[in-house]
């Protein structure tokens, strides 16, 4: 009804003309002379769309709402679609209505449960001291092998410094040892981090944080706050977001070739300095002129550096391999079907005995299935064991010379070389033992504890001695003549 027709409605009962009467000479029903005439707000009401019935699709609204609700914290990419929730409704629910009509109630839903507004981001400003984190891919070449690693990026909104550090994986522990590194860089920690809920660090569903148990010891022990935003949300982090494409754009291209993740690191490191140095934050100001700024309301970094590492209980089977994320490593055969503790961390695997005793510290293998061992694992069973050195896998990390001689020795000799070899191995490095092993029995000699060792280090700090130990003969010369 036009407000004309309203007015003239109002209008005449206000002059007190019978209601029967404004019905018929204007040729409307008594119902609605009613409803105008006793209307008490004339207020305009916003023109919502009214909520249409979904006959099709209103048995199932419950079931539909309970999958969108979980598909919330689950990756994007293997949430349902419209598609997919028709399929399942066909298979499980026995649905027989249309596909359209399951894709817009979908649409409407999601709509409706939108995670705030779709377009425009709100301008935010980051307190000093404030860090965000998160991660980007890329390959390298590293001691002549291609691999995928991650770019850990940590930066200081306020100032706009930006810090990285090359990382073969994600894992906590690994993780947890690159935010140290770079702590150790900037000289100071963070007051607040802020990450991305994909990290290793925790995750947050329905509003609730579930943190690792690492990154909640880190925090602890640097006194940092934490907090988790939404993956999908780059305005929350768009200081990090950033700063992963711009850092893997001008350090990262073309593809580094590196000797070592170390050498590659310290590439990195002097390439933000770079940066930083001629970098500006958002208000326009230098770099290097604000970060004092967020220096001053970070942390400073506790006496002791903070041990990353993940301790676990591992059965070793009967030849002493212990398993590790799907790696074996070797604890030494004296560890046969025994348990004990693994230390798991960002570069290295410690084996520890029942009450902490030290067994083996292996390179940490990032692949799946591979097996590592470190030759010196094997001594102890050897020496009581020493006709086993014949089939013993040791002997290809040997060289072939030192091979030979042990194959020559009696059982009391090879006994005491290979405890010689192991003992000295602990101290200067196996290879270092190895070579100075060789270089005794070059001498024509079974090699003993001190001259072994005296020449391993030589070896290991890089010297290139020729004999195998110090000559004693001018001192039995001087003995003659004294004697005389």
């Amino acid at each position: 009804m036009s407000l004309d027709e309203q007015e003239d409605i109002r209008r005449m009962d206000r002059d007190g003309v019978p209601r029967s009467r404004i019905a018929r000479e204007l040729g409307v029903s008594r119902n609605t002379v009613a409803k105008y005439a006793d209307m008490r707000d004339m207020s305009p009401e916003p023109p919502l769309v009214r909520r249409r019935a979904r006959p099709a699709t209103d048995g199932l609204s419950r079931w539909i709402d309970a999958i969108l609700e979980a598909d919330l914290s689950v990756p994007r990419k293997q949430r349902h679609t419209a598609k997919r929730v028709y399929d399942r409704a066909v298979d499980e629910m026995g649905y027989e209505g249309s596909y359209s009509s399951i894709r817009r109630y979908v649409a409407a839903w999601r709509g409706e449960h939108a995670q705030g507004p779709r377009d425009g981001y709100l301008e935010l400003e980051w307190a000093p001291g404030t860090a965000q984190v998160d991660f980007g891919n890329f390959r390298a070449t590293v001691a002549g092998r291609t691999v995928d690693l991650k770019l850990l990026v940590v930066t200081l909104p306020h100032s706009n410094a930006r810090f990285c550090a090359a990382l073969p994986c994600e894992r906590a522990e690994v993780f947890c040892r690159g935010l140290r590194a770079v702590f150790e860089r900037i000289g100071r920690a963070p007051r607040l981090l802020v990450l991305d809920n994909a990290t290793e660090a925790g995750r947050m569903a329905f509003g609730k944080v579930t943190e690792s148990r690492l990154f909640s010891q880190l925090r602890a022990r640097y006194r940092c706050e934490s907090r988790y935003c939404n993956p999908y949300s780059g305005n929350e982090k768009g200081s990090v977001e950033n700063a992963v494409g711009f850092l893997r754009r001008n350090l990262l291209v073309p593809v580094p070739v590196a000797d070592s993740l170390d050498e590659l690191n310290a590439r990195l490191a002097s390439g933000c300095g770079r940066i930083n140095a001629g970098a500006r934050n958002g208000e326009g100001r230098r770099t290097a002129e604000a970060l004092p700024e967020d220096l001053a309301g970070m942390l400073a970094l506790p006496g002791t550096p903070f041990d990353a590492v993940r301790w676990a209980h591992a059965r070793a089977d009967k030849r002493g391999y212990v398993r590790v994320d799907g790696n074996l490593y070797c604890a030494g055969p004296a560890w046969h079907d025994r348990e004990p503790l693994v230390g798991v961390r960002a570069r290295t695997v410690e084996v520890l005995a029942d009450r902490g005793r030290h067994v083996a510290t292996l390179a940490r293998s990032f692949g799946e299935g591979e097996t590592v061992r470190n030759p010196v694992s094997l001594m102890p069973a050897l020496v009581a064991r020493p006709r086993a050195f014949g089939e013993s896998t040791i002997r290809r990390d040997m060289p072939d010379g030192l091979v030979e001689a042990i194959d020559r020795c009696g059982k009391a000799d090879r006994r005491q070389a290979l405890r010689v070899l192991g003992r000295v191995a602990g101290v200067a490095g196996f290879g270092a033992a190895c070579e100075a092993e060789e270089r005794v029995f070059a001498g024509g000699r079974v090699p003993d504890e001190a001259s072994c060792d005296i020449l391993a280090r030589r070896i290991a700090a890089g010297g290139k001695e020729g004999a195998a130990g110090p000559d004693l003969s001018v001192y039995d010369g001087f003995l003659g003549r004294e004697a005389i």
